[in-house]
């Protein structure tokens, strides 16, 4: 009845907050991979990944849209609760879809469907000081958060395509503001995508909370990587921080556990994968 308390003292206890912010304290790399369904995520739990996203990446790369744009909060509910139903160690984490936190109240209201429905532990969002009054609103509320900083695939629109962000000072500046606001007003995460690996060092000083990067240099807390690209399923062109583990390896298992233990070991992200 009570399996929190079998959990606790298991050899592989579930992955939390606390276990993050342990792990960011003590150097150890925390290593994180998108998923959309139970039988990738039973690969991606015995092979030691600590933090799985249900993104709203599935829209490019399970839907088969251009952006995460039309990807709807009941699709991400859905891919949750298959995700939810084969792990056990990794912490669960899912993508706030565009538009589904306009609002404090209409956060609120999506972040609890996407923890009693979706089964995650977690909710991400993109956007830097505009969304400083949500993060406090869900916090205050008891839910954790993971605030997305950098380039933000919702805002693709707006920013004219999918670029490298923090290039420059004054945009490298307001970042590590919106950062540090996200931080105060409750953020337990901060994901920072595309960036100058520089930016991604500093932010990643400046920060208390734990900070994962995708193409955001070799110095975060940790790394996630679309699971896909990992596996070499992706078609087409890919992202220069992607890699493929699937060369030298017999399964798609093997090939998850090699970058696991390239983002423990850093071996990951090379040169060739930052900006």
């Amino acid at each position: 009845m009570y399996s929190h308390l079998q959990e606790r003292y298991s050899t592989r206890p579930p992955v939390n907050v606390g276990t993050l912010a342990r792990m960011r304290a003590e150097g150890e790399k925390i290593a994180c991979l998108t998923a959309y369904d139970a039988s990738f995520a039973a690969l991606i739990d015995e092979a030691g990944v600590d933090v799985v996203l249900v993104g709203d990446s599935l829209g490019m790369v399970i839907q088969g849209h251009g952006t995460t744009v039309p990807v709807t909060l009941d699709d991400v509910i859905y891919h949750c609760k298959a995700v939810s139903r084969g792990l056990y160690r990794p912490f669960l984490m899912a993508d706030m879809p565009f538009m589904t936190y306009a609002s404090r109240e209409q956060a609120l209201d999506n972040a609890v469907r996407l923890m009693q429905e979706g089964g995650a532990k977690m909710v991400k969002l993109e956007g830097g000081a505009g969304q400083v009054e949500i993060v406090e609103f869900l916090s205050g509320h008891d839910i954790p958060v993971c605030a997305h900083l950098g380039l933000k695939p919702q805002s693709v629109h707006k920013v004219g395509g999918f670029r490298v962000q923090g290039r420059d000072e004054a945009a490298a500046q307001q970042m590590i503001r919106d950062a540090k606001a996200l931080e105060s007003a409750g953020a337990d995460i901060v994901l920072l995508e595309c960036i100058p690996a520089s930016l991604g060092k500093h932010l990643t000083e400046e920060l208390q909370v734990p900070v994962i990067g995708i193409g955001a240099g070799p110095d975060t807390n940790g790394q996630i990587l679309v699971l896909y690209d990992v596996l070499d399923i992706t078609v087409g062109r890919k992202p220069r921080f992607s890699r493929n583990f699937v060369p030298g390896t017999n399964s798609p298992l093997e090939a998850i556990k090699a970058y696991v233990e390239a983002v423990k070991t850093r071996a990951y992200p090379a040169a060739e994968h930052c900006f």
